[in-house]
């Protein structure tokens, strides 16, 4: 069997597991993350489930965003929040820590790490007054 899909190349629904919780971890705990962490609701679980279901189909795994709410329509879902370069910086600080706690191919890693930046400006969806 050869592994296709950058979701099983990671480990598959455990990897990403473990990745979405360290993720939030370090939203939760960096101060470095304080923005980011500030527009997101108390309890983070639903964000959890939401990003660990996005993420599955997005690498290849099983749809499972989709079936349960349709198209991501991500930068649409994300316009009732301020989202600018800081926000973005501080989103991907808590992406890049997890990842470097994930056991995996180096070049995948790079890989996913820079496809997740160009989603991660993607949501920019704020620019501050000069």
């Amino acid at each position: 069997m050869t592994i296709s899909t950058p979701y099983e190349m990671m480990g598959g629904e455990q990897a990403l597991h473990n990745l979405v919780d360290r993720f939030y971890f370090y939203m939760d705990t960096l101060p470095e993350a304080q923005g980011i962490r500030a527009i997101h609701q108390h309890d983070l679980s639903s964000a959890k489930e939401k990003l660990f279901k996005f993420l599955s189909g997005w690498l290849g795994g099983p749809d499972l965003f989709i079936e349960e709410f349709g198209h991501p329509m991500l930068r649409a879902r994300h316009l009732p929040f301020q989202i600018g370069e800081s926000e973005r910086d501080q989103w991907m600080l808590c992406m890049t820590k997890a990842l470097a706690e994930l056991a995996m191919d180096s070049q995948l890693r790079i890989n996913f790490q820079n496809a997740l930046q160009h989603l991660a400006t993607h949501m920019i969806n704020h620019v501050p007054d000069q």
